[in-house]
């Protein structure tokens, strides 16, 4: 049975028994307290019940009718708000997610879970739409280092004397960007699935590591690092959070100054939320530009330099591995030019 007929049967159930007690009630009363008018009748319970049992059977197939009929009523108009999330859930099965319930009224049951429904709805629609630009983005970029190697490999067929040794290395510049890119990819969507165990972090030590790991290229850029701050503990994957600090300071020396430029690195516990901060040198940047380069596959044209730009995932899987710690990932121009990244997480003991 449907959850409208259900209803419609427990209304009706419901009033034919409030009915049955009721005529009962009075049954019992007219027993205990007889009408004087009957009591010279020999026999009166009997003339009583004769006379009220016709009574009583109407009444009760009045009550069992309109119960069914004001029910079925009922039962549809209360359950006329979960129709229309149903319509909607439909929709969303073939792939329209742009619908909303959007139910109106007052504030109760119904209209919460019409108002979830469509935040669930505007979330989905927002995902789903990034996966597919993220799609397509990793398609190109994926397509572009083998569409290289297959002009390469064309070229050097068309020219049996062309130098081997330049093809070979032109061949394996391409194949080291396309196996970054994609173990970059890799990363991101372990990040974004959370496929990994928690431990005590200290921050402090996870900016070292990261600033001795890339101490040769800040040098080869004429970059100078400064790095300072507290002991600070979170809770997460010591690899996951290294590669936050890594991105942070290769994005740091990589888009600075082409001479003389600086990178600072410090780390803190505000409240209860650790803090890594590296801010840089640079050209000033537009807010709009600034706000961008978090999404994948934005390099931020304008700050690039070096031929060390990355596949643009850097500050995509920061900000996704932070996410995925519960914690938040912000970008900020420096009024005098360059960048300032924070990344805050949930403090933790030692």
């Amino acid at each position: 049975m449907s959850v409208r007929l259900k209803l419609t049967l427990s209304y009706a159930g419901f009033l034919t028994l409030a009915g049955v007690l009721l005529l009962a009630a009075a049954w019992v009363f007219l027993m205990r307290v007889p009408h004087p008018g009957l009591i010279v009748i020999p026999d009166y319970r009997l003339a009583v019940l004769r006379a009220f049992a016709p009574m009583a059977a109407v009444v009760l197939a009045f009550l069992l009718l309109f119960g069914l009929v004001g029910g079925w009523f009922l039962a549809g108009r209360m359950l006329a708000p979960l129709t229309r999330v149903t319509d909607a859930a439909r929709l969303a099965t073939t792939g329209s997610l742009s619908h909303r319930v959007r139910l109106p009224g007052r504030q109760d049951e119904f209209r919460e879970l019409a108002d979830a429904f469509d935040t669930m709805l505007a979330r989905l629609e927002a995902h789903v739409a990034e996966q597919r630009r993220f799609a397509a983005n990793a398609s190109h970029e994926l397509r572009t280092p083998l569409a290289i190697s297959k002009t390469l490999l064309d070229v050097a067929r068309g020219d049996p004397d062309r130098d081997a040794d330049e093809l070979f290395d032109r061949l394996h510049a391409v194949n080291t960007r396309a196996i970054a890119l994609t173990e970059a990819l890799l990363l991101l969507s372990r990040a974004e699935q959370r496929s990994f165990a928690r431990e005590p972090v200290d921050l402090s030590l996870v900016a070292e590591e990261a600033v001795e790991t890339l101490l040769p290229l800040a040098e080869k850029h004429g970059v100078t690092i400064e790095i300072h701050g507290d002991v600070g503990t979170t809770s997460g994957s010591p690899a996951l959070l290294r590669q936050v600090a890594v991105n942070f300071v290769h994005n740091a020396i990589v888009h600075n100054l082409p001479d003389g430029g600086a990178v600072w690195v410090s780390t803190g516990v505000h409240a209860d939320r650790v803090v890594l901060t590296v801010e840089n040198t640079g050209d000033v940047l537009a807010p709009a530009l600034v706000a961008t380069l978090s999404e994948p596959f934005r390099r931020g044209t304008d700050r690039v330099h070096t031929d060390h730009a990355g596949a643009g995932l850097g500050l995509a899987i920061a900000k996704t591995i932070a996410e995925a710690h519960d914690g938040t990932l912000t970008l900020a121009p420096r009024a005098s030019g360059g960048l300032r990244m924070t990344v805050e997480l949930p403090a933790t003991g030692a």
